[in-house]
């Protein structure tokens, strides 16, 4: 049985204003079936891989660590913001 995984690089959050924990890549499992207790309603699996994220410094080792370990895998490439500047003023140029 062959494991697919992605390696994608996190994005910050809304509440975030800098760019800390964006800089290293993830290798995370995706999810197998999973059953549904009756009694309890807890999620369950019998694949504890599900659980696995790991963590590398540069999108070459996570593809290199993969390969080494027959991991097919999704590349996610994250979309670059654009910038915009301006300046402050500019926020009132179209009340006029």
């Amino acid at each position: 049985m062959s494991q697919r995984a992605k390696i994608y690089q996190p994005v910050k959050t809304a509440m975030q204003s800098g760019k800390a924990r964006t800089k290293f890549w993830i290798l995370e499992f995706n999810k197998s079936n999973s059953s549904k207790d009756f009694v309890m309603g807890w999620t369950s699996s019998s694949n504890t891989s599900d659980q696995v994220k790991l963590k590398f410094e540069t999108q070459i080792q996570a593809i290199k660590y993969a390969e080494l370990n027959n991991i097919q895998f999704d590349l996610i490439m994250a979309k670059k913001n654009k910038l915009i500047i301006k300046a402050y003023a500019d926020n009132f140029l179209n009340n006029v």
